[in-house]
């Protein structure tokens, strides 16, 4: 691009990093949020997972009506329904609170993802399209730093505006008198939040981010998707993405409740470092693939790593403070458990799946990469599911919680797989 285009798009680039910090804010806050609820409700796993389940599986419902909503308005004003979407969810947190009714806050949490899938299908093409394409994967790659960015931020803002003044809480029996009052201190945050929202969505809409041209629409869809699982590079890659998603938000949003069985005062900041882990391994990525590492390398060692890490948490000793005596106790960081300290771990191991499985998914797809896109989007339901199998298994097993990790090990070996030969296949046969 020339210099006055470059400056031409500056401003937009700045208007979506904005809206992917604020898509990774309201996702990872759910992992402050579904321990705060647990304790506030006094919910068994399989409760609690649905606060996930409910956030997620508004992308398996919405994510092809978002699509079409965005042929009929537009990018632009998609984003900004988006974001109105969002806001009601907000609001809607507010008699949630006040009732304590475990279904408004599922109502709330659906709401919000519908929201989220609407926004986030409207802006992703803004970040491809708004530059050279030779420079794309660099700018997926900075979105993803802030998305992952947001995470570490959420839980810390969270604790700070809520969980501060009610430490001494954790572990004992709360009286109406002390539950009437944690669940009305989710008020004031959730109103700011959805009023900062609102103001957001109006700013977009009258902003000069420029309006993306709408693609054609194909009449032969149906077509297209039978054509495109056909090939079993994106067949399998879909499964990966989904298994993928569901290890993701099981190690991002279960390790704060996780933490306040174990009787960690300050659970609702645990997804923090998760993020922070990510947000490592994202920055290693960018270092390293392909410079120094092959993509399908490099999601091998993920896997591996995801398996090793997952046996430990499920056998390992959670009154064990090795881990934090060794890397965070010494500068000051928290005494945090051995088994706690592993689940933050998986986000090295998470970080490089996402953008190694893409490319390996659409490799040759040709004319079929947008349907072979539509499906991969498909695969973050994974995210409702995985904290809903973590769940029935946390309550069937003797292990509780610890045990309901497990679930995670078939889920690493699919993408050992696909990174060994899955991505390879060219045929069924």
């Amino acid at each position: 691009m020339n210099n006055s285009q470059q400056k031409s798009s500056v401003l937009p680039m700045a208007i979506v990093a904005i809206l992917f910090f604020v898509l990774g804010f309201a996702t990872w806050l759910n992992g402050s949020l579904m321990p705060y609820l647990k304790q506030i409700l006094q919910l068994s796993p399989f409760q609690a997972s649905l606060i996930l389940f409910s956030f997620y599986i508004a992308v398996t419902f919405t994510a092809l009506p978002s699509a079409w909503v965005i042929r009929k308005v537009g990018y632009k004003s998609g984003m900004a329904l988006g974001m109105g979407i969002m806001m009601i969810a907000g609001l809607l947190f507010i008699p949630a609170a006040k009732t304590q009714i475990f279904p408004l806050f599922l109502l709330a949490q659906l709401v919000m993802g519908t929201g989220q899938t609407l926004l986030q299908t409207a802006v992703n093409p803004y970040v491809v399209r708004l530059g050279p394409e030779e420079s794309a994967a660099a700018r997926v790659s900075v979105m993803g730093i802030l998305n992952k960015g947001a995470g570490v931020i959420a839980p810390m803002v969270f604790t700070a505006l809520i969980l501060d003044s009610f430490k001494d809480r954790v572990g004992t029996t709360l009286t109406q008198i002390q539950i009437d009052e944690m669940a009305n201190s989710l008020i004031l945050p959730y109103l700011g939040m959805a009023v900062f929202i609102g103001i957001l969505a109006f700013a977009v809409k009258k902003s000069p981010l420029p309006e993306l041209e709408q693609e054609e629409d194909e009449s032969s869809e149906k077509g297209q998707i039978k054509e495109a699982l056909a090939k079993p590079n994106l067949a399998l890659g879909v499964v990966a993405l989904f298994v993928y998603v569901a290890v993701e938000v099981i190690a991002g949003d279960t390790i704060g409740t996780y933490a306040l069985t174990l009787g960690v005062e300050n659970y609702g900041v645990m997804t923090s470092y998760t993020m922070v882990c990510m947000v490592i391994g994202y920055s290693l990525g960018i270092i390293c693939i392909p410079r120094f590492i092959s993509q399908p390398n490099a999601l091998l060692i993920s896997a591996i790593l995801g398996v090793v890490l997952s046996f430990g948490i499920v056998f390992g000793d959670s009154e064990s403070y090795t881990i934090a005596n060794m890397i965070l106790v010494p500068f000051g960081g928290a005494e945090l458990p051995d088994t706690l300290l592993l689940i933050a771990f998986l986000g090295l191991a998470n970080a490089i799946v996402w953008p190694a499985v893409w490319p390996l998914a659409l490799s040759g797809m040709g004319r079929l990469t947008s349907t072979g896109s539509a499906l991969l989007i498909m695969g973050i339901a994974g995210g409702a599911f995985g904290p809903v199998f973590w769940g029935l298994t946390s309550s069937a097993t003797s292990l509780g919680m610890q045990g309901g990790y497990m679930v995670m090990i078939p889920c690493y070996l699919f993408i050992l797989f696909y990174a060994v030969k899955g991505y390879k296949m060219t045929s069924w046969k």
